[in-house]
């Protein structure tokens, strides 16, 4: 397992993104050199836990717990099969691509080492959103991407650090829970009634996922 290419995006203007500016930082293009990767702060006002990288609509993306968000490569492959058109690393938006990594079956609260000094934390999956629809130019893009359920994976950071593309990925912690990016993902998007399958997860779920999940228990199983 290995990281396969760094990505980084910078604010530009395009006209598929509601973001008050009409700025987006999703297409993130591979860097060479090492990389600083630390916690950028709460969400709203945090951006990416990546040095360098655009994160524009502070609402919907940044923050702690969704400071870096990871693609696996061969999800990247089957989408180039499915649609017949090249999709380069970064094409996702996201910040890693990786290689030999299951990151949509991994668990929440699971941690990887990435290089010599990172550590980061499995928190949720991504949410596909109109920006992403209009970047890949997909019509239909994002209910064709919900029924994939191989969101990728969003990540808080443990121990900050620097990181490379090359770098191994171990994985240094795996919860014994059932819950997966994967399940969170169609629990929070098509099939709600597996919410309360994620508070197995506890504290290590997304904030936002975590109360979903409570209130949907408290509503319907109390």
């Amino acid at each position: 397992m290995k990281l396969l290419s760094l990505n980084l995006g910078r604010a530009e203007p395009v006209e598929y993104t509601d973001q008050p500016e009409g700025l987006t930082g999703i297409d993130k293009r591979p860097v060479d050199g090492r990389v600083r990767v630390a916690a950028p702060g709460p969400k709203g006002t945090g951006a990416s836990g990546v040095a360098g990288d655009a994160v524009c609509d502070l609402r919907h993306h940044g923050g702690d717990d969704q400071a870096v968000y990871a693609v696996a490569r061969e999800d990247l492959d089957g989408w180039e099969r499915e649609l017949g058109r090249s999709l380069p690393n970064g094409s996702f938006g996201e910040n890693l691509t990786t290689e030999g990594l299951d990151v949509s079956g991994a668990r929440i609260g699971e941690r990887w080492r990435i290089g010599p000094e990172v550590v980061l934390e499995v928190t949720s999956g991504r949410i596909p959103c109109r920006t992403f629809q209009g970047h890949l130019g997909e019509r239909g893009w994002v209910k064709r991407f919900t029924r994939k359920g191989a969101p990728g994976a969003y990540l808080r950071v443990i121990e900050p650090g620097e990181v490379q593309a090359g770098d191994p990925i171990t994985i240094v912690h795996r919860p014994d829970h059932e819950v997966t990016v994967a399940l969170q993902f169609r629990a929070t998007t098509t099939e709600r009634h597996l919410l309360p399958l994620l508070l197995a997860a506890g504290d290590a779920l997304h904030p936002e996922g975590l109360a979903k999940a409570r209130e949907y228990t408290r509503k319907h199983l109390a």
